[in-house]
């Protein structure tokens, strides 16, 4: 296992976010810290961010992993099974997302042929894109202050992003239309990992915190057969275990193999999940828990 950076910066704990400056993922991590305790470390992929703590250039990450609208990143997702081993979920974060259409300066809609954002954002405002700007491209970037810094850049009218308002202020932007998300109660969940067995929290701020809860991955032979997620769900169903999320993945082998994400309410090393969880492996071929920590408290708004 790679060593713990020194904290840097009078004292600050590097932290690897998706970059660049602007990015939800910064919001996120500068909602959740605690002031003055963290210094972000931009990357330029959720990929590079994960490995930036696996390779030690950060003691812990934060990326996003389910929006409300737009559902899970199955990015995060495979990368949270693969580094399972190494790398876990030690708390979560939940953002309010304002998107804003963004143009490199004052322009009408009806100019606009190319629209650059993160591949997970459209889904999120598809209304606006189907009302609005129903004959621009929507083209991916590497995340949504990447796009809007793009554009600037060029400074083409034709082209605009979508990201936010931070990243308006931080690139010279000029934001043409806010609040273009489709519902105002758009949430993107992030979760802050570390490194497995550290014993170490997150340096979070003072906040109300939520239940425990554990994530979880599984997989096994016996997915093919009749009633086999049946029986992995029912032991938690006859303790009482309230799953709050479950979904499947491909595995990246053949077809039709696949790998099932839970999320649960409680935690790992206590009664009735830690029993659920043996009872989960014996008829599983692999179970990985991905980890167990303190739910968020309310969504935030970063201003």
């Amino acid at each position: 296992m790679p060593p713990t950076p020194p904290p840097e910066d009078g004292g600050r704990t590097p932290v690897a976010y998706l970059g660049p400056e602007g990015t939800f993922s910064e919001e996120a991590l500068l909602a959740g810290a605690a002031p003055g305790a963290v210094r972000a470390v931009p990357e330029g992929s959720i990929f590079e961010a994960v490995r930036a703590l696996g390779e030690g250039r950060a003691e812990w990450a934060i990326v996003p992993i389910e929006n409300s609208l737009d559902g899970s990143l199955s990015v995060t997702l495979d990368l949270l099974a693969d580094e399972a081993e190494e790398l876990c979920i030690v708390g979560e974060e939940l953002l309010l997302v304002r998107h804003s259409l963004i143009g490199a300066g004052a322009v009408a809609l009806a100019e606009i042929d190319t629209v650059l954002t993160h591949p997970q954002v459209p889904g999120q405002c598809l209304r606006f894109l189907r009302r609005e700007l129903p004959r621009a491209r929507v083209m991916p970037a590497a995340s949504t202050a990447e796009a809007v810094r793009s554009i600037v850049a060029q400074g083409d009218r034709r082209q605009a992003a979508i990201g936010t308002a931070l990243a308006a202020h931080i690139y010279g932007g000029t934001i043409l239309r806010e609040g273009i998300e489709d519902r105002e109660d758009n949430e993107t969940r992030f979760v802050w990992l570390g490194r497995r067995g550290s014993g170490q929290r997150p340096p979070l701020s003072e906040r109300e915190e939520g239940p425990w809860k554990t994530s979880l991955v599984f997989w096994g032979a016996g997915a093919g057969s009749p009633g086999w997620l049946v029986r992995c769900l029912n032991e938690f169903a006859d303790r009482g275990i309230n799953l709050t999320r479950i979904e499947s993945r491909p595995r990246r082998e053949r077809l039709g193999s696949y790998m099932f994400f839970a999320d649960l309410v409680g935690c790992a090393e206590q009664e009735p999940v830690a029993s659920a969880l043996a009872g989960v492996a014996a008829i599983c071929a692999e179970v990985r828990v991905l980890g167990s920590y303190r739910g968020a408290g309310p969504a935030t708004l970063r201003p």
